[in-house]
């Protein structure tokens, strides 16, 4: 299995800073904030990310989501929710939460960035290619998703450098596959999947080797045949000089 990157596109450290930007409030002023108003609970939380507790990072987000609801924090403990669970490699619930936020504030201008982390909750869970591709098919949905529905967006980029990644990954798979078949002289199961590999998936690094593979199967899906024809041919002659004897020895002793 892949592992993730270091590298994270977290929400809960940088949207805060825009949203709290406006409002003229300091956030990390905890002197001039109550211990228990949404901003001060929503601060812990991101402390407690940072210092990669996310389990308490959770409990505080969720504090702020249930209590208070109505808060412009609440929507940001909401991604916070998603970003810990992502970050702690829980990639289901980070799904889970991920996809809430997206189906309860579809025209919020953070959905892109909710679709692309879910994107990359399969593109981290993507196995070998030798082994079941579902989460690379998931994730490229994902991904695909972002380039239709926000081309704009600044996670258009990273959307389409993982697509294209996703896409290898496919191709790798299915070449496989029809390598597979060929080893085992299964020709044309393994030419379907060559011709798909050529059709599907071309400029992303195996034209080449699967344009050899097409013209070498063809070449023996060919020879097969001329044997096959060959044999009947053969098999017929057999089969008619056999008749022929058969007759004679029938009219020898008639």
């Amino acid at each position: 299995m892949i592992r993730p990157s270091h590298f994270r596109i977290s929400f809960i450290l940088w949207a805060v800073l825009i949203v709290l930007s406006s409002s003229g409030c300091a956030l990390f002023g905890r002197s001039e904030m109550r211990l228990n108003t949404p901003e001060a609970i929503y601060e812990r939380g991101v402390e407690y990310y940072q210092k990669e507790k996310y389990s308490k990072a959770i409990e505080a987000f969720q504090r702020v989501k249930e209590e208070y609801p109505l808060s412009k924090y609440s929507l940001m403990a909401e991604l916070g929710i998603a970003d810990s669970y992502f970050s702690d490699e829980l990639y289901g619930e980070a799904e889970l939460n991920y996809s809430e936020f997206i189906n309860l504030h579809p025209t919020n201008p953070n959905v892109p960035y909710a679709i692309y982390q879910l994107g990359m909750c399969h593109y981290n869970q993507m196995l070998s290619i030798d082994r079941d591709q579902i989460e690379t098919v998931k994730a490229r949905k994902e991904f695909e998703r972002i380039l239709s529905q926000f081309p704009t967006s600044k996670f258009a980029p990273l959307a389409e450098q993982k697509l294209r990644e996703c896409r290898k990954r496919l191709a790798e798979n299915e070449f496989y596959v029809g390598h597979f078949y060929f080893k085992m002289k299964q020709y044309k199961a393994a030419l379907k999947r060559f011709e798909t590999v050529a059709k599907e998936y071309s400029n992303l690094g195996l034209d080449f080797k699967v344009k050899h593979y097409i013209e070498e199967t063809k070449r023996r899906i060919d020879r097969e045949e001329k044997e096959r024809i060959a044999r009947e041919r053969e098999e017929k002659q057999k089969e008619k000089d056999q008749n022929k004897k058969k007759d004679g020895k029938e009219a020898k002793k008639g």
